[in-house]
């Protein structure tokens, strides 16, 4: 398994920009697919964007295409999240997730989990 730790939350207005992290551990980061997923209050956790192994392929909900922008440096173990034109809406805990194998984008594919950290965008 993987330990994720997820960092960059915090508040920010409408309009404003927000960049998360999320390290992880171990010795094979750099033949995971990692993934962003978010939950807001009284919501199911829903998948925000995902990034293959090399960086070369992404994938974003529609909510966010646009907006938001997923990257990796696998020298530093580390995937990022890119949150600019922020909405109240995107407003929720946000957990970084990996997995191994092909580019699947399914919460139940993804093995392990951040512990989160909080989005609070207001207007």
């Amino acid at each position: 398994q993987v330990q994720l730790v997820e960092s960059g939350g915090g508040l920010v207005q409408a309009g404003g920009s927000l960049r998360l992290s999320c390290a992880a551990s171990g010795r094979t980061f750099s033949s995971s697919v990692m993934g962003w997923f978010r939950q807001a209050p009284g919501k199911e956790r829903e998948f925000v964007a995902a990034i293959n192994s090399s960086g070369g392929t992404t994938a974003y909900a529609v909510s966010v295409k646009g907006r938001f922008t997923i990257s990796r440096d696998n020298a530093k173990n580390t995937v990022y999240l890119q949150m600019n034109s922020l909405k109240s809406e995107d407003t929720a805990v946000y957990y970084c997730a990996s997995k191994f194998g092909s580019f699947t984008l399914r919460l139940s594919d993804f093995d392990s989990w951040g512990q989160g950290t909080q989005v609070t965008v207001s207007s």
